[in-house]
């Protein structure tokens, strides 16, 4: 396969097998086994101190494994033989030499690689960069930073995309912007490896999921199947006689709470129940709407107890 920019390019996966690393006593990676398939944008999620940065460090050659396998395409990064027409990715956006322009910056790196200078006018315009090329990056804002990043990701047109929180620092805009970009990425079959903490938008986002805690594998599996599994369905009520419903349904078995976007959110009865309930009472009824969980409600319930870092009010949940 070759992308717009005609640079041969390889279609591959990432894959790990028990890949661990430690740090004198700490395990930050342990034993990890899961692969990153082309076709498909895969989030990578996990909660502070649990090992996403350092696996996409290992990934990519950065640091070395204690003990286990990685490969990109097929071989160890390092054995790349023109690793950025491969494998594209973001780490750290400011890290980038802030003496030089985004253009400069660019073009250090496609001579590299051997990639053709007019690329960087493409990735430049593809992300939105071209007006402030020639501007010293030291200047650039973080949302800026993380565009030139994203455009330094994209240079060699590579089939593997490896980016840690990508989102980082974007207005609403700019969100929806690399949003449809990655998805279109891998529209084109591209293997697309992302980390974020914005729950909502990696639901919007992702297609597959890997989750991990304290190194270890939580979840593999499609965003939908991770939701469906593990959510706990609710019903949202609304009626201008609230007190008097509430009391009905609880006394009835349900849980019911309040809801932040106003009502209640009823547990324990489905939305036929509490609809006939309110009929046998002469109850009229505004809205009655199943609810199934976020992935951000259950992503925190999956992984709360593998949370290194929690405040005391978290902790008493």
């Amino acid at each position: 396969m070759s992308g717009s920019s005609g640079l041969p390019t390889v279609v591959g996966m990432i894959e790990t097998h028990d890949l661990t690393k430690r740090y004198g006593d700490r395990t930050a990676v342990d034993r990890l086994t899961f692969t990153v398939r082309p076709g498909r944008v895969t989030g990578f999620l996990g909660p502070n101190g649990a090992g996403k940065s350092t696996t996409m460090r290992l990934v990519l050659g950065l640091d070395a494994p204690t003990a286990g396998t990685v490969t990109v395409v097929g071989r160890r990064y390092a054995e790349l033989p023109a690793p950025l027409r491969m494998v594209g990715a973001l780490l750290d956006a400011k890290g980038v030499h802030g003496g030089r322009t985004a253009h400069q910056h660019l073009t250090g790196l496609a001579a590299s690689n051997r990639i053709p200078r007019r690329r960087v006018t493409e990735v430049l315009d593809l992300t939105g960069l071209t007006e402030v090329a020639g501007r010293r990056v030291k200047g650039f804002s973080l949302g800026m930073s993380q565009r030139l990043g994203i455009a330094a990701a994209l240079l060699g047109d590579p089939e593997v995309l490896i980016l840690d929180e990508p989102v980082n620092g974007l207005d609403t805009e700019g969100v929806r912007w690399i949003r449809t970009l990655l998805k279109s990425l891998a529209g084109q079959g591209r293997t697309v490896f992302l980390s974020s903490h914005l729950m909502s938008e990696m639901e919007l986002t992702a297609d597959h999921l890997i989750v991990i805690g304290k190194g270890r594998l939580l979840a593999d599996t499609s965003v939908r199947d991770f939701i469906e599994a593990d959510s706990r369905a609710h019903v949202l009520v609304r009626s201008p006689e609230p007190e008097r419903l509430r009391d009905l349904m609880a006394a009835m078995g349900a849980t019911v709470g309040l809801d932040a976007r106003g009502g209640w959110r009823v547990d324990g009865l489905d939305a036929a129940t509490i609809g006939e309930l309110a009929r046998v009472h002469g109850l009229a009824v505004h809205e009655l709407t199943p609810v199934h969980s976020s992935l951000e409600e259950v992503y925190t319930a999956l992984s709360h107890d593998s949370t290194e870092y929690r405040t005391p009010q978290e902790a008493v949940r």
